[in-house]
C-alpha cells in the first residue's frame, strides 16, 4: 500500500468555480509523488491544531510546497515598510496553518521534504531568518527569480560530498531552477547548509549530524525539483516516499 503524504497547498482569495477563498496545489507536486510511489494529499486551509494533529497523524509524510511569500513580520517586526512591498504575501492564514503543522511534524516525528516557501519556512520554525528581497539586500547575488525558465536549469549549486543529499541526488553538482526573491539569510542553528549556489545563497538543508534525531527523514530545498526532470532530481522524491514508507506508524 502507498504512504499517504500530506502536502501543504497554495492559498487564493478566490477559485474557480465559485470565486471563494480557495486552495490550490500544482499537479507537479503531486505527480511527482505518485511517480516515486506515495499517495498524496492536498491539506485543507485550517489553523485549527486538532484538525492539524489528527491530519498528521494519519499521514506518513509531509510536503511543504512553495508559493506566495511569507511574512517577514514574523521575524523582523519592524522590516521597512519599502522592503514589505515587495512581498506578495500568502492569503491570511497560511503562515499559521504551516507553522502550526511543522510543530505537529516535529511533534509527531514524520519524514519532511520541504520546497521553497517550505524550506524558507523551516529555517524560520527553528528559529533562522530570510532574505525579505534578494535584489535590495544582496544585490550582487545571483539572478534567482527567472520564471521565464522555471522548468529549466538557470544556474548550478554544489553539495558537500559527505551530506545526505549528495548521497540522493548521486552527484556533488546539480542544475535547478530558480524562482524566489526571498531566502534564507541566518541559517537555524539545528540545520547545516548542502547546496550552495555560486554567491553563498543557501539552496538545500538537512540536520547537522547531532540533531538528526529530531526527525526519521527531512530534505529542504529552495529550487523546484518536482519541474525539472532528469534522475538526480526524481531520486530526492524516491528517498522522501521510501523514508515514508520504511517509518509508518
Amino acid at each position: 500500500m502507498r504512504p499517504l503524504i500530506l502536502v501543504s497547498p497554495s492559498t487564493a482569495p478566490a477559485g474557480v468555480e465559485m470565486g471563494d477563498p480557495s486552495i490550490s496545489v500544482s499537479a507537479r507536486y503531486l505527480g511527482s509523488v505518485l511517480a516515486a510511489g506515495g499517495l498524496p494529499l492536498a491539506l485543507p486551509l485550517t489553523t485549527d491544531r486538532t484538525a492539524l494533529a489528527d491530519a498528521v497523524a494519519q499521514c506518513h509524510g509531509v510536503l511543504m510546497t512553495g508559493g506566495d511569500d511569507i511574512d517577514p513580520r514574523l521575524y523582523w517586526p519592524d522590516v521597512p515598510a519599502a522592503l514589505l512591498e515587495t512581498c506578495d504575501l500568502a492569503e491570511t492564514g497560511r503562515d499559521e496553518m504551516e507553522l502550526a503543522l511543522l510543530a505537529e511534524v516535529f511533534a509527531q516525528r514524520r519524514p519532511l521534504l520541504a520546497i521553497c516557501r517550505g524550506h524558507q519556512l523551516v529555517n524560520l520554525f527553528l528559529g533562522g531568518t530570510l532574505y525579505v528581497d534578494l535584489p535590495t539586500q544582496a544585490p550582487g547575488a545571483v539572478a534567482h527569480n527567472q520564471m521565464d525558465v522555471r522548468n529549466e536549469v538557470a544556474h548550478r549549486v554544489t553539495l558537500p560530498p559527505d551530506s545526505g543529499y549528495a548521497a540522493i541526488a548521486g552527484t556533488t553538482d546539480l542544475g535547478v531552477n530558480s524562482t524566489h526573491h526571498q531566502a534564507i539569510r541566518r541559517l537555524a542553528s539545528p540545520l547545516r547548509a548542502v547546496a550552495l549556489a555560486e554567491d553563498g545563497l543557501i539552496e538545500a538543508t538537512e540536520f547537522r549530524p547531532e540533531e538528526r534525531g529530531r526527525l526519521p527523514w527531512f530534505q529542504s530545498v529552495q529550487f523546484h525539483p518536482e519541474r525539472l526532470a532528469g534522475p538526480e532530481h526524481a531520486r530526492l522524491f524516491r528517498a522522501f516516499v521510501e523514508a515514508c514508507q520504511a517509518t509508518r506508524p
